[in-house]
């Protein structure tokens, strides 16, 4: 099915109002929509999605009011190292562009190289380092694909997020996000060549999901949680049952911004 056909099946059920923001979950987040009126339908059940196969996503999208917005909340994420395809939530964001969505918010689980920033901490993505070499768009045979990222992590939707956290009383950082195509993690001589180029954490998804979302017309941000010290920065053990022990941590803070910004009805220049 194209993105039109599998929007046209939301809209079915869900109801025909455009979308004004999209979520994308990440580890820990997965429960962020309970609780609010709306539907949620089983990617399964949208022919062409990709299957959040990673334990601790949600493999759900829900499509409902928060606050002021109306909102599509991705429940899980498909990865690279999953598949072998960099531009493998193409379509869910296809859809989402389809249903209406002007913004893309994207969460994630991500490794700190900065002592400051400990397990816990939420990072607000600033700007990206694709070390994987890999894009999304390699295959796009319009000039379209040629899109321009400066600023692609949208100034204004950050200054909002940010606006948010203070209120909440609740510290954010702000760093670049270093994106490695996992699944295994980093050496410690990769982590200390990305922190040369200037890094602060680092991570296995979202800047895909960020390229795909300019190109679709969408403004774009992500936030990190902070789950673990990146390889060498510590002598804790770096595994993914480690970093789903220590996601819901910051998580809580993270739902806590989230849904202040999503209650807030932000108008963005």
């Amino acid at each position: 099915m194209s993105a039109s056909d599998i929007a046209g099946l939301i809209r079915n059920r869900a109801g025909t109002e455009p979308v004004d923001t999209g979520l994308i979950l990440g580890s820990g987040l997965s429960s962020f929509a309970d609780g609010f009126e709306g539907v949620s339908i089983d990617y399964s059940d949208l022919d062409g999605f990709p299957h959040a196969g990673v334990s601790g996503h949600n493999p759900t999208l829900f499509i409902g009011q928060i606050g002021a917005k109306r909102v599509a909340i991705f429940g899980g994420r498909s990865h690279y190292y999953e598949h072998g395809k960099a531009d493998i939530m193409r379509l869910p964001l296809e859809v989402l562009a389809e249903l209406g969505a002007s913004e893309m918010i994207a969460t994630n689980a991500a490794g700190s190289l900065h002592p400051h920033t400990p397990p816990g901490d939420l990072m607000l993505i600033r700007d990206h380092i694709n070390f994987s070499g890999l894009n999304p768009l390699i295959g796009e045979p319009t000039d379209r694909r040629f899109v321009n990222l400066v600023d692609a992590y949208d100034p204004g939707i950050r200054r909002k997020l940010a606006d948010c956290a203070a209120d909440e009383g609740i510290a954010i950082k702000s760093g670049v996000y270093a994106w490695y195509s996992g699944p295994s993690f980093e050496t410690p001589a990769e982590i200390l060549a990305i922190q040369t180029l200037g890094a602060d954490a680092v991570g296995m998804s979202t800047v895909p999901e960020v390229i795909l979302a300019r190109f679709l017309g969408m403004k774009a941000a992500a936030i990190s949680v902070i789950t673990n010290m990146a390889a060498g920065m510590s002598d804790e053990s770096i595994s993914h049952e480690h970093t789903k022990a220590m996601a819901p941590i910051g998580a809580q803070k993270l739902s806590r911004v989230l849904k202040r910004y999503l209650a807030g009805g932000f108008v963005l220049d």
